[in-house]
């Protein structure tokens, strides 16, 4: 069973999601702040952290980027009412790997979750299997039907991104940010460039396509059949 610790200091909010996660089966830890977190770390496994930004002590932010700098790479759902985008940037920036606002849809905040392990899982391994296509991370290794092909780094990683989240969205500056990172020379039209790369390779690849998402981006999308 999976075990997600619940980082919240209002207790009826840390009693409601509990409530809400033992009901689908998960082991829960509650913490009511990032110290109380950190310690109970120390001693209990932890599959994924629900984590609000707004605590005493060490808040969300300072208690993701904590994490990420020990390079604990545990997925966090960050749960909030705040809701600006200068605050979802920052939360981001910190580490999370998806956020919501309060008040949370509980069916909406599960599948997140579903989600959120599903892709820890595969980012663990570092390996994606779909249909007669698998990813190898670690070879940079598209094999199909048993044929190799070796991708050029930036290209797998794009790839590999968008496999992981299939039907997700991803605007070109996401993929500038999380793959060439802020601080990159490039612009956006690069995304373009890998992006028509990877088709012209990809083509006839019966498990995948990736779609144009007009005025937004990119999403990679299983094929029928």
């Amino acid at each position: 069973m999976f075990r997600i610790m619940v980082v919240e200091d209002d207790p009826h909010t840390r009693l409601l999601h509990t409530k809400i996660l033992e009901g689908a089966g998960y082991v829960v830890i509650p913490a009511a702040n990032g110290e109380e977190a950190l310690e109970r770390m120390d001693h209990e496994h932890v599959d994924l952290i629900l984590l609000d930004v707004m605590m005493p002590r060490m808040d969300g932010f300072e208690f993701a980027r904590i994490l990420r700098e020990t390079d604990c790479q545990i997925p966090i759902l960050m749960v909030t009412a705040k809701e600006g985008k200068q605050d979802k940037r920052d939360g981001f920036l910190a580490g999370t790997d998806d956020y919501m606002t309060k008040p949370v849809d509980e069916e909406e905040m599960l599948l997140r979750i579903a989600a959120l392990l599903r892709r820890s899982s595969i980012n663990a391994s570092r390996r994606i299997e779909l249909g007669r296509t698998v990813l190898d991370f670690d070879a940079l290794s598209v094999t199909v039907d048993g044929e190799a092909r070796y991708l050029p780094q930036k290209e797998f990683q794009v790839l590999f991104k968008l496999l992981s989240y299939q039907n997700k969205i991803f605007t070109r500056r996401q993929l500038m940010d999380e793959i060439w990172n802020f601080d990159s020379e490039s612009d956006e039209r690069t995304v373009d460039v890998h992006i028509h790369r990877l088709r012209e390779r990809f083509e006839d690849n019966p498990d995948f396509e990736i779609c144009t998402i007009r005025g937004l981006g990119y999403k990679a999308v299983k094929k029928n059949g």
